[in-house]
């Protein structure tokens, strides 16, 4: 009877942590038939010495920063032609493996004085830019699986990186990135935009002042119907978002929501994310689009047999601090935009989406439309006083796109550490492989690695007065 109940009690522990059969432990076996490296626990638990610290690491002043693009399709097209309204810049080169989307790019910006380098023609034409000596920055807006490879190279070439959402999509990618920013001293940020977005922005001036209070909760999401658009064969090359949800199923896209409230809560700079919980619906829409679809035309044969991710994820995760952040992930359902942005703390509480902005002091309702303006201006912080309606002009999101590459730029030209940094890049882009793994072990919770290597105790929070820089001026093509 001792033995026995000996080892009943062994395998219970076992089982608690994971390491006995789907029978004890259901829906821990689904791992490795998602696709999941069987590794990725241990590399969540896994700690690493921090080579460097890249976070309010200031970067020698580059008078005039010299911009390379790789991926000219929506976003980065569209990126090429906003950096014209900036001072300080020379756009040096251009690369996209399908040349008439270099040729789409110089058109709008014909009348610049710019006339960039191409690299077209093979699918790893960006490294012959990478390799230029005349270039400061390369502007990464490829899909995603080619940000890490790109970045990586980049850094180990000489160069800053600024990449679009998101930096990785596994933890061996987040760790490279990390390495490698640490190892070359050059800064790897990620073109988080919403956290240029205004009411973002106006949350963080207040969290800063202590108008919340104890933060205690905070809420992001990606809420947004692009069901119809992934499978169109025209808007992205090779239809490459669609074979992304074809392949994972988790959080695919979590920095909108995320990135703003991490800075809100100091996440990397006070507080660090522990551990995380991911929860995904059943498909019900992609997979019948694929067969519907595959019926006409046999390109979409290739997904009839796809495990496509769920409609709707939830993630949690719980802060060091004790802190918890719930994000949602859904690019399917027929549901209003909103990226939700809930601010909760023990003095009051702030939310936008899918409903407007609006601030609460109590649980009797949300503050009048006058007093919500008194705050604004209160709060308003330097950023959008000093360029906030030339980003409404320019445009790109509102004003958020241009808000993010004025501050890049500056902070490059005056030598300034990075509102984002590697580290960011990095946690914020972990969240989908944490979550995928999750997902596929019945909701088990995983750990979220410290990327920084527990310099978050010490680091300083973003700092957002313009006490240094602002600068970089912008022209006038009125």
């Amino acid at each position: 009877m001792k033995n026995n109940r000996r080892d009943f009690l062994k395998l219970a522990g076992l089982a608690g942590i994971g390491l006995t059969g789907s029978a004890v432990l259901p829906g821990i076996g689904t791992a490795h038939a998602a696709g999941i490296p069987d590794n990725l626990l241990q590399q969540a638990q896994q700690a690493r010495k921090q080579r460097f610290n890249m976070c309010g690491y200031a970067a020698p002043k580059i008078d005039t920063v010299r911009i390379g693009y790789v991926g000219l399709g929506n976003r980065g097209g569209a990126a090429v032609e906003r950096i014209t309204w900036l001072q300080g810049i020379e756009i040096k080169a251009l690369c996209d493996i399908r040349p008439e989307k270099i040729a789409e790019a110089k058109k709008r910006i014909a009348n610049s004085g710019y006339h960039p380098h191409e690299y077209t023609g093979s699918a790893d034409a960006w490294k012959k830019m990478c390799e230029r000596d005349d270039i400061d920055l390369i502007y990464i807006a490829t899909p995603w699986e080619l940000h890490t490879p790109i970045a990586v190279y980049a850094m180990e070439h000489g160069k800053h990186v600024a990449t679009e959402i998101p930096a990785a999509y596994t933890l061996e990618d987040c760790w490279r990135l990390v390495e490698t920013s640490e190892r070359t001293r050059k800064h790897c940020v990620m073109l988080e935009n919403c956290c240029y977005d205004f009411f973002e922005l106006l949350t963080l001036n207040m969290a800063r002042q202590g108008f919340f209070g104890e933060i205690i909760h905070c809420e992001g999401a990606y809420i947004h119907d692009i069901f119809e658009s992934m499978f169109d064969r025209t808007k992205r090359y090779d239809n490459w978002r669609l074979r992304e949800n074809a392949k994972h199923n988790g959080n695919l896209y979590p920095t909108h929501g995320l990135g703003p409230v991490c800075q809100v809560l100091n996440i990397n700079r006070g507080d660090s994310m522990e551990y995380l919980v991911s929860v995904s619906s059943n498909d019900f829409m992609m997979h019948d689009r694929a067969v519907e679809l595959a019926a006409k035309d046999n390109f979409f044969q290739q997904f009839t047999n796809a495990h496509f991710r769920g409609n709707m994820n939830v993630s949690t995760i719980r802060t060091r601090k004790g802190k918890t952040i719930m994000v949602q992930h859904d690019v399917t359902s027929p549901r209003p935009y909103s990226r939700i942005h809930l601010v909760s703390g023990t003095k009051a509480t702030a939310q936008k989406y899918p409903l407007p902005a609006r601030i609460a002091t109590s649980h009797e309702g949300w503050l009048n439309d006058a007093d919500f303006k008194k705050l604004e201006e209160q709060y308003m912080p330097a950023i959008v006083r000093k360029v906030g309606e030339m980003a409404k002009q320019v445009g790109g999101h509102g004003g958020m796109d241009f808000m993010m590459d004025w501050r890049l730029i500056d902070c490059l030209r005056n030598g300034l550490p990075m509102d984002m940094d590697v580290y960011d890049a990095a946690t914020w882009s972990a969240v989908w492989p944490l979550s995928e793994w999750s997902v596929g072990h019945r909701s088990n919770s995983i750990d979220v690695p410290d990327f920084t290597g527990g310099s978050w105790k010490k680091n300083q929070p973003v700092d957002i007065s313009l006490a240094q820089g602002g600068t970089t001026g912008v022209v006038n093509k009125r």
